[in-house]
């Protein structure tokens, strides 16, 4: 009789085993799953940048270092990155895109561009579309460090190398309200 007890309860513990660590890698596949969304939407982001920076430079000559410094993070390898850098260049990207859009409102003719105009608004939907990617990211992430960190699938988690994710977070500058002046 122990001997089926005995069975029973590692045939249990071989299921739990089992059904974590399948739990865990279906997670983690939702996180990188969730990430590569967010990437197509920043990869968008990306290639439009220089086109709007193309514009912005005809109308203001004298405001070359901050289109310098967004043009010089738009030439990094970004295929070659890791996701935290990715994410790292996402933020330093949309403090510049911020100031270059504010440097619009101080040049009246610029913002009349019908290419700045269309550039502009297809970089709203891109933003936008970043926005939503960031909460699926996080929604991901925030489920599959939960399933890591919680008693008892924690204990496999180390045992098979699963390591949290990092949330996406907004940087100070993000958080900032913009000065809009007319």
């Amino acid at each position: 009789m122990q001997k089926y007890i005995a069975l029973v309860v590692i045939a249990v513990l071989a299921l739990y085993i089992i059904s974590t660590y399948n739990e865990l890698v279906t997670l983690r596949n939702n996180v990188l799953e969730a990430f590569a969304t967010m990437d197509v939407s920043l990869k968008k982001r990306w290639d439009t940048i220089p086109n709007l920076v193309e514009i912005v430079k005809g109308y203001t000559k004298h405001e070359k270092e901050t289109l310098e410094s967004l043009v010089g993070l738009r030439n990094q390898a970004y295929g070659s990155l890791s996701v935290e850098e990715k994410l790292s260049l996402s933020q330093k990207a949309g403090n510049g895109l911020g100031k270059l859009l504010a440097l619009a409102e101080a040049y009246p003719e610029l913002k009349a561009n019908s290419n700045f105009l269309d550039l502009s608004g297809r970089l709203s939907q891109i933003e936008e579309d970043i926005s939503q990617a960031r909460r699926y990211y996080n929604g991901a992430v925030r489920s599959y460090n939960n399933k890591v960190q919680h008693f008892p699938s924690n204990l496999l988690a180390g045992l098979f190398g699963f390591e949290p994710f990092k949330m996406y977070e907004v940087n100070d500058y993000e958080r900032e309200n913009i000065k809009i002046r007319f």
